[in-house]
């Protein structure tokens, strides 16, 4: 039955709404990270070091939600841009903390500025209480699953 009263029908047709806004609005933002030839995995590294300092890769991929083995690939491909470079810890060895280049820190300070200012743009059509409510919303719905 699609119908607005059917509980079924209303979840997926609002999960659909979600989604596609979600998708839409990324598509957007993202086109400000690709003039600096980045994807979202890599500006999401570069923006963690910029704002957080040196880390690990461990908290790098949990901070940015992603798993450790993606984050290597990840910081292979900034590493070989000359824009992280990796140091290992003078008493444990196996630690290796990730750290911003001179030249990594002009690219995400530049690209974190062009991306701030799209999502700020992409959040007009939307007044203060509706953002702050659709904040509100995706907040409660994201700790859902997580109790």
């Amino acid at each position: 039955m699609k119908s607005a009263d059917n509980p079924t029908y209303r979840a997926l047709n609002t999960y659909t709404k979600l989604m596609r806004a979600a998708e839409s609005f990324t598509v957007r933002v993202n086109r400000a990270m690709a003039e600096f030839g980045l994807t979202i995995s890599q500006f999401g590294v570069l923006e963690a070091l910029y704002h957080k300092g040196p880390l690990c890769q461990r908290d790098i991929a949990a901070k940015i939600l992603k798993s450790t083995g993606n984050i290597t690939m990840v910081i292979d491909n900034l590493e070989k841009r000359g824009l992280v470079r990796r140091e290992r810890d003078s008493e444990d060895r196996r630690y290796l903390t990730v750290h911003l280049t001179d030249e990594g820190t002009a690219v995400i300070a530049q690209a974190f500025a062009r991306v701030e200012a799209s999502i700020c743009t992409e959040m007009t059509v939307l007044s203060r209480p509706e953002q702050e409510l659709l904040g509100s919303l995706c907040k409660k719905l994201g700790l859902k699953g997580g109790g």
